[in-house]
C-alpha cells in the first residue's frame, strides 16, 4: 500500500491554473482579533442570504470545522468572474464545473469563498486565474492573440475583428 498524499486544501492544481493568491495569513489575523476581542463575532459573522444559498447549492462541503462556531464543517464555494462569462460573470459554479469552463474560455478569475451554514463566518481563501491562456502549448500563439485583441481594443473595435476594421474607420475618419 502506497502513502497517500494530502489532498490540496480547496482546488487540485489545473494545468491552467496560475497567479493565485492565498488569504490564509489574513484569516488568521481576523480570527486572532476576534479570539483577543478586539473584532466582534457579529462582524465577521455576516454572509448574505444569497452566499449562504450559493454554500447550500453550489458548494463543496469540507472536513473543516468552522473556527467560530465550531457546530458546523465549512463549505467552499467558487465564484467565477471575466469579461468572456457575459452574464455568468459573478456566479457560484461547482468545483467539477471549472475545468470544463478552464478550456471553453481564454481567462477567468475564480474566487473561492469558505462558509459556514450555521453562524454565516465567510472569508475569502483565494483566488486564482484560469482559462486556455495558461496552456503551455498555446503560450506563444495566445501571447500573440493576447497583443493583437489590446491593440485593437484599444483602438475602437473588438477583439474578434482583429485590426481591420480599426483600419477602415480610421481612413474614413480622415476623408
Amino acid at each position: 500500500m502506497s502513502p497517500r498524499r494530502p489532498e490540496p486544501r480547496t482546488l487540485v492544481r489545473m494545468r491552467t491554473q496560475r497567479q493565485i493568491v492565498d488569504y490564509s495569513l489574513q484569516k488568521r489575523a481576523l480570527l486572532r482579533d476576534v479570539l483577543s476581542g478586539r473584532v466582534g463575532t457579529y462582524e465577521v459573522c455576516d454572509a448574505s442570504p444569497y452566499l449562504k444559498n450559493a454554500a447550500r447549492f453550489h458548494g463543496e462541503p469540507t472536513d473543516r470545522r468552522c473556527p467560530i462556531c465550531r457546530r458546523e464543517n465549512l463549505t467552499l464555494v467558487h465564484y467565477i468572474y471575466g469579461d468572456e462569462l457575459k452574464q455568468s460573470a459573478g456566479q457560484a459554479r461547482t468545483r467539477t464545473e471549472l475545468p470544463v469552463l478552464a478550456m471553453t474560455f481564454r481567462e477567468f478569475q475564480v474566487y473561492v469563498v469558505e462558509v459556514c451554514r450555521a453562524c454565516s463566518w465567510n472569508h475569502l481563501v483565494e483566488q486564482f486565474l484560469l482559462g486556455r491562456d495558461g496552456l503551455s502549448d498555446d503560450s506563444v500563439g495566445a501571447g500573440a492573440e493576447t497583443a493583437t485583441a489590446v491593440g485593437s481594443s484599444a483602438s475602437g473595435s473588438s477583439a474578434s475583428g482583429g485590426g481591420a476594421p480599426a483600419t477602415k474607420r480610421r481612413r474614413g475618419a480622415r476623408r
